[in-house]
Order: structure tokens, then C-alpha cells, then sequence
């Protein structure tokens, strides 16, 4: 019982997979936050190119 317990203590394997989840997990965290910023920075000039057209066509 005490070599299983020790054996079960030193292996890293699973200790592997939870790091590249959580790396995974930080990339899309990153991914989905630049592209809220670029969405809005999108948003903004659209409609200052709406307004542009608008005021032009008077």
C-alpha cells in the first residue's frame, strides 16, 4: 500500500495536462480580450464613418 501511495505521489503526468489547460485557458482569456477591444475600436470608427456620410449627404 505504501509503494502505491509513494508511486502515486511522484507521477507528474496528470500534473502535465492540468499546465496546458490552464496555458490553454490563458490564451483564450487573452484572444477574447483583444478582440472585445478591437470590436469596439471597430464599432467607434463605423460610426464615425456613419456620421461622415451622413453629414456629407446634407
Amino acid at each position: 500500500m505504501t509503494t502505491l501511495m509513494n508511486r502515486f505521489l511522484k507521477d507528474e503526468s496528470g500534473a502535465t495536462a492540468i499546465e496546458y489547460g490552464l496555458i490553454a485557458a490563458l490564451i483564450a482569456v487573452v484572444i477574447i480580450a483583444s478582440l472585445r477591444t478591437i470590436g469596439t475600436n471597430l464599432i467607434t470608427a463605423f460610426q464615425s464613418v456613419g456620421s461622415g456620410i451622413a453629414n456629407a449627404s446634407r
